[in-house]
């Protein structure tokens, strides 16, 4: 697939963003409607999205741990590249975790969205996969480094994290449709095709999300943390995940899903947990536009590169 066929098939995933940034600045329907659909989207559709693709996945696929490895090294290569620039620089402990989290996190709604687009459910199936395999640890390397960079008596940043991450909605489904799948008790009936149903209200919703949640005021954040994290996030994250796919020789479709998780800009959770623990959340605002800005152009690129060297 070339890369113009590439852009087309994913701009209606970019322009669904647009309309969810427009509608919010204009007030439509309201500010409040979409501080719950962001609390919707969290705590009810991703979750039963994951749950559904999960608990029926086959987790005995022998790909899975190359695929997982291909994701932990593309993400630990950027988040180390990130923080390793932010230390040696002597950025302050706020700005640097911005920076790391720039680096590393990625935006799961638009990686599902994008895989569902270009290659149809089982894309969409090997994102979920890919988000299950990834999230629990991001969240925790996250976790630790802040309290690495930003050391606070009493190591209250871990305590708070911690009862963060054991009330996370996302890993919860996760652990739970591990549950159900290790035990071959999907489906069940009734709680599955309700679960389903809401599901498919996700992708759209959570792109309507993202969008809104864009902010292009107060953009005039230092332009070099932002560069540094955007460099370790669309290049380094997405040029070590081909390299390690081809290396693997991970199946074509296996190895393009991973590259997309490799493209993808920071991800908007990122901001909540600077606001939360003291980060640098501006500066982490700031970062999520630019990128999600950014990958209108070059995840077209990589993922023409990727389809070209993995054989699609």
């Amino acid at each position: 697939m070339g890369m113009i066929a590439i852009a087309l098939s994913i701009a209606p995933i970019f322009l669904l963003i647009v309309t969810g940034y427009a509608l919010r600045r204009g007030g439509i329907p309201s500010e409040e409607f979409w501080l719950l659909n962001d609390r919707l989207v969290y705590f009810v559709l991703m979750p039963a999205l994951f749950f559904v693709r999960i608990s029926e996945a086959d987790l005995s696929d022998p790909d899975l741990i190359p695929y997982a490895a291909t994701l932990y090294g593309g993400f630990f290569a950027a988040v180390a590249a990130g923080t390793a620039a932010a230390v040696l620089l002597r950025f302050p402990g706020p700005q640097a975790t911005s920076i790391l989290q720039g680096a590393g996190r990625f935006n799961t709604f638009i990686a599902l969205a994008v895989a569902e687009a270009l290659y149809g459910h089982p894309a969409l199936q090997l994102a979920v996969l890919g988000a299950a395999v990834l999230v629990p640890v991001v969240n925790l390397t996250v976790v630790g480094l802040f309290a690495v960079l930003m050391p606070r008596p009493g190591g209250s940043v871990l305590l708070g994290a911690a009862r963060s991450l054991a009330t996370n909605p996302l890993i919860l489904s996760i652990l739970a449709a591990g549950v159900v799948n290790k035990l071959a008790l999907a489906p069940i009936p009734v709680l599955q095709e309700t679960l389903a149903v809401l599901g498919q209200a996700a992708l759209p919703i959570m792109l309507l999300c993202v969008g809104a949640s864009l902010k292009l005021r107060g953009l005039q954040a230092e332009l070099w943390p932002m560069g540094l994290a955007a460099m370790a996030k669309l290049v380094l994250f997405p040029a070590v995940i081909l390299g390690l796919a081809l290396v693997l020789d991970l199946p074509p479709l296996t190895a393009q899903v991973a590259l997309i998780y490799g493209a993808l800009p920071t991800g908007v959770a990122a901001y909540t947990l600077a606001r939360q623990l003291g980060g640098d959340a501006p500066l982490m605002a700031a970062m999520i536009t630019v990128q999600t800005l950014l990958a209108f152009a070059i995840m077209p690129l990589w993922l023409s590169l990727g389809a070209y060297a993995f054989g699609l």
